[in-house]
């Protein structure tokens, strides 16, 4: 985020726990004091801080109140105190939780921002009770506040061990295009069309995932045989799949909307799965290239499974 506004001509200060190139202040969300400090002069915040579902193994359900919930609230209230002009929250599709998977015979569930949140964990709970505190800030004291609920857009391996033996990465996340994931580079963009028109809506959610092909009359299909769904919209995708010995999925169990956020934010995502296999075709990587810069960090300060790695990237 901070390096790709920073090449935009915006000035930014970066808060972190990890001190970095794009970190301006070394402290948690949780720390009023450094907060205050932080938002002085701001005309915007953008809050990404969060622990997340990969840390759910290797924290305490407090440690994520704490940082999910209360670092919120001091980020809100500074943001109050200090006059900031728009807030922007980055949530997660994981609020939704239990709405993302039907019953077994059911079609895939068509998820858009009316779906009731049923959150499934910690960090559910937590991300929907910071949406809900972003709401009442908006109430009480106007501050334009837009959350936005991205689904997947981290290059790190999938946390699901068959997943990880069944698939290569590329493969997984290519194959999630189609329905739930966003190149990090588009979530980024999103997060900027915010800025600029957080004032207008005042407040608003909206999810964030790259534009799926498929639609309603899909979803009973993509439940049984979603290779048929995906050749019935992209035909020359078996063979472009076959060359790399790639596989798509058997069964898709949710899709992932975005029509809201592209038409209320001025937002149009780039990189869709088209995108990917047009980039396939001529053997190219099929992510952005911001994706490639940033290179998988893990979540945590040292190896402890799946979502971390043995060495880090700036």
């Amino acid at each position: 985020m901070v390096r790709t506004l920073r090449s935009r001509g915006h000035e930014v200060a970066g808060l972190d726990v990890s001190a970095s190139p794009w970190t301006t202040h070394v402290a948690s969300v949780g720390d009023r004091s450094a907060v205050r400090a932080a938002v002085q002069g701001v005309d915007a915040i953008v809050h990404s801080a969060t622990l997340h579902k990969p840390h759910v193994g290797s924290h305490s359900k407090q440690d994520f109140v704490d940082v999910n919930v209360t670092g919120t609230l001091v980020l809100l209230e500074e943001a109050v105190a200090a006059g900031v002009g728009r807030f922007v929250f980055t949530s997660s599709t994981t609020t939704f939780g239990g709405a993302m998977t039907p019953p077994a015979g059911a079609p895939a569930a068509w998820i858009t921002e009316e779906v009731a949140p049923i959150p499934k964990n910690i960090y559910g709970a937590t991300k929907t009770a910071a949406e809900d505190l972003c709401a009442l800030f908006h109430r009480e004291h106007g501050l334009p506040v837009v959350v936005l609920r991205t689904s997947r857009f981290f290059p790190e391996a999938d946390d699901r061990p068959e997943v990880q033996a069944a698939y290569p990465d590329a493969n997984l996340k290519v194959n999630e295009l189609l329905y739930r994931r966003v190149d990090i580079a588009d979530a980024v963009d999103a997060h900027e069309c915010v800025i600029a028109s957080a004032a207008t809506l005042g407040f608003g959610r909206y999810i964030i995932s790259a534009t799926t092909p498929f639609d309603e009359s899909d979803l009973a299909q993509l439940r049984v045989d979603a290779p048929a769904v995906v050749r019935r919209h992209f035909p020359e995708y078996a063979e472009i799949y076959h060359s790399s010995g790639w596989r798509m999925f058997p069964s898709v169990d949710r899709v992932y909307l975005n029509t809201a956020a592209r038409r209320d934010l001025g937002w149009e995502p780039e990189h869709g799965f088209g995108w990917a296999l047009g980039r396939l075709r001529k053997g190219e990587p099929p992510f952005s290239e911001l994706t490639a810069v940033i290179g998988a960090k893990g979540y945590h300060d040292r190896p402890t499974g799946p979502y971390t790695t043995s060495s880090r990237t700036t």
